[in-house]
């Protein structure tokens, strides 16, 4: 679980940060990633698990599972920046390794390379 100042909550950050944010995709996640901000802010993480990844016991999966994952990687993330996940319905099917691989891979392209939209 993350801690509650890592969490990005209100609609309003996550619509700035996916339109305004670097963006690096694979055939399970999206990574949008927006920052660093002002100030010494800790890094805050929002997900995205529409109903196309499948029923809410599935998509509640995916989401805990993307959690997990994001807080082992947290400390790679600049204070300040706004991250959010988008799981794609291949994400459902991905075991806990290759998920790791993939959002791993996202994050690395957003931080480093500044990938575009």
């Amino acid at each position: 679980m993350l801690a509650a100042d890592h969490r990005l909550r209100d609609s309003s950050a996550f619509r700035r940060t996916v339109r305004s944010g670097r963006r690096a995709g694979s055939r399970a996640v999206v990574v949008h990633l927006l920052g660093p901000g002002e100030g010494t802010a800790p890094a805050r993480v929002g997900f995205v698990v529409s109903k196309a990844v499948g029923d809410a016991v599935t998509r509640n999966r995916v989401k805990r599972r993307l959690r997990h994952l994001v807080r082992e990687q947290l400390s790679a993330v600049p204070a300040g920046c706004e991250v959010v996940v988008r799981a794609l319905p291949a994400s459902a099917a991905l075991s806990s390794a290759e998920l790791r691989e993939e959002l791993g891979r996202c994050l690395e392209r957003t931080l480093t390379r500044g990938a575009t939209r």
